[in-house]
């Protein structure tokens, strides 16, 4: 190579380094994205790799957590906690050099509730936007930290309920707004916090009418909602394990809602195309097996919608990955590890296949590739489409059951051995490997 093009690459990878490529995205705020979405609309990412090629670098993590890391310029955010409970912290990483920036304890309860065995002590997803990041550990405390400085600014620890099985709900940004879900065994409670100062804006309960008819067990969740705007009224939208409720966002007043189920809703809804999308919780028949659904609902009106529901099909019950829709394609994994390709506007298959292992992480529709992975590390890459096309089987060791962040054309994906950055570039050279 003559010096000129030497010279020319120097440049270039310099060049990157200062003002990345248009279309690359430097920022994931929440659980599934900045839009809570699943969504990753532009971007060449990595397809193929293993625990020693296209990693950038490797972050090893102290304790058990399944937050998601949430990105915003150059830090990394995510939360842990001892096995035991008894201290749960946040973890601020440098997302180039993969080096700690701050490590933080928050929680040290002197009382400790029983978990779920697959669940954690730091399973919600923070949120995070410029200047603050918030966390939350379910009933053992929310706070709020100053990015700049590491230092908490608030702290509540007054919201209570009886996960029974452990925290679950990822937090959501709303304008000047933190929401927070809180729905247990005792109550199902929904609140809006001032963002700056932690103090409730507004609380809603569950309706009743709903929930006395369940046993105990049945009236915990652990959903994130998502806000959508009908007829200039923005909704929070939350599927709980009786009810899905769409909220004004600004009073706390519920404007609709439908009835369906008899135990626990983790999965979050979705919106496309002017309509919600969702799985219900369990529903048991007369006659066997018990199932839960997944509704197309069109969420213009008030009262009970449930003449709304444009379509519904039935599901193995305990849904606990997010569905992705793109171009009127929707993508989810049931909890028989059958992948479906369904089409949005009609509910038909459009194509389905038996993948291996099982799956808690939510797939992520990223640069025309669908990638879901696996409890077990492996990450599938599948060609978005109508036909089923598998590009790459990617391994990494420990357990998966957190969803990755995709920014700047990289993968951060969280296992039980450590946080993993994931990429096709080298940066020394500024070439892409297969």
């Amino acid at each position: 190579m003559k010096t000129g093009g030497k010279l020319w690459m120097i440049l270039a990878v310099l060049l990157t380094a200062q003002f990345p490529a248009a279309g690359q995205n430097n920022s994931w705020t929440h659980f599934r994205g900045d839009e809570l979405n699943g969504i990753v609309p532009e971007g060449d990412f990595p397809v193929n790799w293993n625990d020693s090629t296209n990693i950038e670098w490797k972050f090893e993590t102290e304790g058990r957590g399944w937050s998601s890391p949430v990105v915003y310029d150059d830090q990394v955010w995510m939360t842990s906690a001892t096995a035991a409970g008894d201290r749960m912290f946040a973890l601020c990483i440098n997302l180039e050099t993969g080096k700690k920036i701050f490590e933080m304890d928050l929680f040290t309860p002197d009382t400790v509730y029983r978990r779920h065995a697959v669940n954690s002590y730091a399973t919600p997803t923070p949120a995070i936007e410029e200047g603050f990041v918030y966390v939350h550990f379910g009933r053992y405390g929310t706070a709020c930290i100053d990015t700049r400085t590491g230092k908490k600014v608030w702290v509540r620890t007054d919201m209570e309920c009886a996960h029974v099985q452990g925290p679950g709900s990822s937090l959501f940004l709303y304008e000047d707004k933190l929401i927070v879900h809180m729905e247990g065994t005792d109550v199902q409670d929904i609140y809006a916090l001032d963002k700056r100062t932690g103090e409730t804006i507004w609380k809603t309960s569950r309706a009743p009418e709903f929930y006395d008819p369940l046993a105990d067990i049945g009236k915990k969740a652990y959903v994130t909602p998502i806000v959508i705007e009908v007829d200039d009224r923005n909704l929070l939208v939350s599927n709980g394990s009786a009810v899905c409720d769409a909220i004004d966002i600004e009073t706390g007043e519920v404007v609709w809602y439908i009835p369906q189920g008899e135990d626990s809703t983790i999965s979050m809804p979705v919106s496309y195309a002017g309509k919600v999308y969702f799985y219900t919780s369990f529903v048991t028949p007369d006659e066997g097996e018990k199932y839960c659904e997944l509704w197309a609902v069109d969420p213009e009106g008030e009262g009970n919608l449930t003449g709304n529901i444009e379509w519904r099909r039935q599901f193995p019950i305990l849904q606990l990955l997010t569905p992705v829709i793109h171009d009127g394609l929707l993508y989810t994994i049931d909890t028989r590890s059958e992948m479906h390709c369904i089409d949005a506007g009609t509910s038909e298959t459009v194509w389905q296949h038996k993948m291996k292992g099982k799956y808690n992480s939510s797939p992520i529709w990223a640069g025309g590739k669908i990638y879901v992975t696996s409890t077990r590390g492996e990450t599938y890459v599948i060609e978005a489409g109508r036909n089923y096309k598998l590009l790459a089987v990617n391994s990494l060791p420990g357990e998966v059951w957190s969803t990755p962040a995709f920014v700047e054309e990289s993968i951060l994906m969280r296992t039980s051995k450590g946080l993993f950055r994931i990429s096709a570039m080298d940066r020394i050279t500024g070439m892409y490997t297969e």
